[in-house]
């Protein structure tokens, strides 16, 4: 840990002077997860506050899509959350489509739910790997990154990218979905479902873990609410959200998948909520892949896109929860306004309030659980 030793004195409730002092926790931190700084005031191993300080990496994406046409702020949308990329592209040419009244064929939207499902089973991956590693278990990730791997080489068949991938286009798709890559996902899905069991047994009921977890960083389904937090975080405190169940998108409405919900609120659920929406999301591929039809895998689009004048909003269910994005258009070729609402934003958020009294090895746990990736705060 970084330490500075700003030794402060402040009168406790008796005669006895409370020493204590500030840690940084970042923002070069391995615990941190990217360029995250969070300053704490320690009691001890007691926090008494721990203060996000946000801003490292701000790259002004709001603004880039402001002067720049539609189609070439595009790459942007899988460089706010690189691990959810499909899901943030999804949202954009969503909300353009939307606007613009373009029809996507059926083959297509299939497609994109394939794809935004391997990617959020790849991003639950590397969030539960990384998790583990700073609970101090090595193992698992090299687990997580040996399954991860087969998603990547599917995407990078599909698109030729292995993390910032942008693959939709606005009414349906860069190139259509092959055979071989149709082939590859069954083959995947065959194989990820008894993987799945196998961490249960090697890790989810393993006691270490357990006690790292449960009854650890309590999150109540009102402070979700007061934060804006969503995603796997207010569904590990026994609310049933999810956009794709509250704002149908694509062709979900025509899935059957569960939404997992846990009422502990603690560490512990956040972690099951994750562990069971990879199991769903191979349930989803695998009806996916039963139900994709034959045909053309792009819409017809004018070749200068001119959004009609007015403001459109368009949401996804992403790995981390409720992106929406916010387009406002004056009739030009360049959006007048783009706003992004990020999930990691509003569930990082609350992590001041909810880590105040914990000690610094739980709230490390907790900030975990919360699955945070930085340049979706810092966009």
């Amino acid at each position: 840990m970084n330490v500075t030793k700003e030794t402060l004195h402040l009168a406790t409730a008796g005669d006895a002077p409370q020493e204590t002092f500030v840690l940084n926790l970042g923002p070069q931190h391995p615990a941190a997860h990217g360029v995250l700084r969070v300053l704490m005031t320690m009691d001890g191993e007691w926090i008494q506050r721990a203060e996000p300080i946000i801003g490292y990496i701000h790259r002004m994406h709001e603004k880039m899509g402001e002067n720049r046409t539609w189609a070439k702020f595009l790459p942007n949308t899988s460089r706010i959350d690189y691990l959810s990329a499909m899901h943030y592209t999804h949202a954009f040419v969503g909300a353009v489509e939307r606007a613009a009244k373009i029809e996507v064929p059926l083959r297509a939207e299939y497609a994109r739910v394939i794809t935004s499902e391997l990617n959020r089973i790849s991003s639950h991956m590397v969030w539960w790997g990384a998790l583990l590693l700073d609970l101090g278990g090595f193992t698992p990730i090299l687990y997580a990154f040996d399954d991860r791997e087969k998603i990547l080489d599917l995407l990078e068949a599909l698109c030729g990218a292995r993390l910032t991938y942008c693959y939709y286009r606005f009414g349906g798709l860069y190139n259509d979905v092959d055979d071989a890559f149709l082939k590859g996902t069954r083959d995947f899905v065959k194989h990820m479902q008894p993987r799945l069991k196998m961490y249960r047994d090697l890790v989810t009921d393993n006691i270490i873990l357990r006690k790292r977890l449960e009854e650890i960083g309590p999150i109540s389904a009102e402070l979700c609410r007061k934060y804006g937090a969503t995603g796997p975080v207010i569904r590990g405190s026994g609310v049933a959200y999810d956009v794709r169940r509250a704002e149908p998108y694509s062709v979900y409405p025509k899935l059957d998948f569960k939404i997992p919900v846990y009422h502990e609120c603690d560490s512990m659920a956040r972690y099951m909520v994750r562990m069971d929406e990879m199991e769903q999301s191979l349930r989803i591929i695998d009806q996916a892949l039963d139900q994709i039809p034959a045909g053309p895998f792009i819409g017809k689009v004018p070749r200068v896109l001119k959004l009609p004048v007015g403001e459109t909003c368009y949401a996804v269910e992403a790995a981390r929860g409720r992106f929406m994005v916010r387009i406002v258009s004056d009739g030009k070729e360049i959006p007048y306004r783009v706003k992004l609402r990020t999930p990691s934003f509003s569930n990082l958020s609350l992590y001041e309030e909810a880590s105040r009294g914990m000690i610094l090895p739980d709230a490390l746990a907790m900030m975990g659980s919360l699955d945070l990736v930085i340049p979706d705060i810092d966009r």
